[in-house]
């Protein structure tokens, strides 16, 4: 039996290039869902070092590659976090899709809108230099932590609620909705999945992959759903396949036009 047909599906925060990202485990989910509409809500890169790039990290690269092929009719959407910030132009090239700084559509007589959300985070738009630096200090840490990555789990969700990430960006989010005549908004950025409703105004987060909560959000005829991933068992740690990264890259690449000598059009937005 086909799965049910959503008429839009919505991840964030995969952290590509990052030790804990669950790259393999969204992958599938794209898979085994059919939608009209993807919605990638930023920060799928961890940060502009490719090198950290695993096997599995490449695959699902590939995977929306394939899906933005026009032959799917599937739209497909990279709307810009702050990690992934100035890949417009090579994420036109690399898989395909157009990238906004946000996104709006009508479904079922609603307007919906998404953004990522760190443009609601003050202490994010406000100390620029300090975030890039504590995300180098992050992935640094990532490397040196036990397994399981139980210290950086730990600083992940301290930084969130010292921060009250969350509540500031469901604020901003829901006021930015407001202001712009949405129903629905749709963020990423904090890495808590969570709904809240304020005048009839909808906000939702959908969470991220790089926890040991791993969630996406769909929307359909029956409205929006905050769907948990389960761990299967043959789930495993991309980084043990980080050596045979380069020539997943190098056939991806290849598939890509990207190895050759050629112009492209950008589409970035």
């Amino acid at each position: 039996m086909d799965p049910h047909a959503y008429n839009t599906l919505i991840l964030s925060d995969l952290h590509l290039g990052a030790e804990m990202t669950h790259a393999r485990e969204a992958t599938r989910v794209l898979k085994e869902n059919r939608f009209d509409r993807l919605i990638l809500l930023g920060d799928i890169f961890a940060d502009l070092n490719f090198a950290r790039l695993t096997k599995d990290h490449w695959k699902f690269l590939g995977y929306i590659r394939k899906l933005s092929n026009p032959k799917r009719n599937i739209e497909v959407v990279w709307v810009e976090g702050n990690h992934d910030h100035g890949l417009a132009n090579v994420m036109s090239h690399l898989v395909g899709v157009r990238v906004y700084q946000d996104y709006s559509w009508q479904y079922a007589g609603l307007r919906h809108v998404a953004i990522h959300g760190h443009q609601f985070d003050g202490f994010q738009v406000n100390n620029l230099r300090l975030s890039k630096l504590g995300t180098s200090l992050y992935l640094q840490l990532q490397k040196l932590d036990l397994k399981g990555k139980p210290v950086v789990r730990l600083i992940d969700r301290l930084n969130t609620r010292w921060l009250r990430m969350s509540s500031k960006v469901a604020s901003g989010a829901l006021a930015y909705a407001h202001q712009h005549g949405a129903d629905r908004v749709f963020c990423g950025h904090t890495h808590e999945a969570i709904h809240v409703q304020r005048d009839g105004t909808h906000y939702y987060n959908c969470g991220g992959w790089v926890d040991s909560r791993l969630t996406y959000i769909t929307v359909d005829q029956e409205g929006v759903r905050i769907h948990d991933y389960s761990e299967r068992v043959n789930d495993r740690d991309s980084g043990q396949e980080r050596s045979e990264a380069d020539s997943e890259f190098a056939d991806f690449a290849d598939e890509a036009g990207l190895l050759e000598d050629a112009e492209y059009e950008s589409v970035g937005g």
